[in-house]
């Protein structure tokens, strides 16, 4: 079943709801995020975070594009607004809307996420699949992180390290100016599958159906501690991983994985 929110964002929900495929609408402006998508988006982010039947999301957009970052037209409505004395309405937006920090941490969400990236993904549309922890790519996707040309911010880059290196990182934003391709991300570490367009979706969807396959519990508290424990020295990040792993006992699943290895059968995890 598709859900239609305000016409800027569908969401499917596939597999009884546990994986939910969110797709950016605004091809005629190449998904560019103004008010409406930018708040539909997180909305769905935090609807996908506290919601306990769903496992695992897929993003992805319409038309050529992934995402072109804020849209610069009501961009410009706004510092016009502003220069009159009106107020700016993304001065106001609660925290959870805003996205200098990826969604696992800012919404202490730790189910795994997937880009489908379609297209171009620069500026804020690069950000939004750097915040997924999957990223698969059309061998026409282009990435980009392109701020630097039009004297924007980007606070959340400090996150881009973490997944490519400095050195990678700085030549994306410092060469703001130009695009890479599909490859170029995979060989940065940035993408971690390129396939032909008409696969983009189906591998996308193995990649989510195979994570539905693992125990619930153990995928995010690996997700978690990957995460968090960048930030950590070695000795924390091992007392935070052991502490971390006490929520699976008792739980069912953790005597449905070693009773299925036993029994040479595939187990079935309820995340109970």
């Amino acid at each position: 079943m598709t859900r239609v929110k305000d016409g800027v964002l569908l969401l499917d929900k596939e597999e009884n709801g546990k994986i939910w495929v969110v797709t950016l609408n605004r091809p005629e402006r190449l998904n560019a995020f103004n008010g409406d998508l930018r708040k539909q988006v997180h909305e769905t982010y935090w609807e996908f975070a506290h919601d306990d039947s769903a496992w695992v999301m897929v993003l992805t957009a319409n038309g050529r594009a992934f995402g072109t970052g804020q849209d610069l037209r009501e961009r410009a409505d706004r510092d016009a607004a502003a220069a009159a004395g009106l107020p700016d309405p993304m001065v106001t937006m609660p925290e959870y809307l805003q996205n200098i920090f990826p969604i696992a941490e800012r919404l202490n969400c730790w189910k795994p996420t997937i880009a489908a990236v379609n297209g171009i993904a620069v500026a804020g549309g690069f950000n939004h699949a750097m915040q997924c922890d999957i990223r698969i790519a059309s061998e026409t996707a282009e990435f980009g992180v392109t701020e630097v040309r039009w004297n924007q911010g980007a606070g959340w880059v400090h996150h881009l390290p973490r997944i490519i290196g400095l050195g990678n990182a700085l030549e994306l934003v410092l060469w703001g100016d130009r695009r890479v391709s599909a490859q170029r991300a995979y060989e940065m570490g940035f993408v971690n599958q390129v396939v032909p367009p008409d696969q983009l979706m189906p591998v996308a969807m193995e990649w989510a159906t195979r994570l539905m396959t693992l125990a619930p519990r153990a995928v995010r508290n690996f997700k978690e501690i990957l995460y968090r424990g960048s930030f950590m020295s070695p000795f924390e990040a091992a007392r935070y991983a052991t502490n971390l792993e006490q929520n699976l006992r008792g739980m069912k699943d953790s005597v449905e994985g070693p009773k299925a290895f036993s029994e040479k059968r595939a187990p079935v995890f309820l995340n109970e």
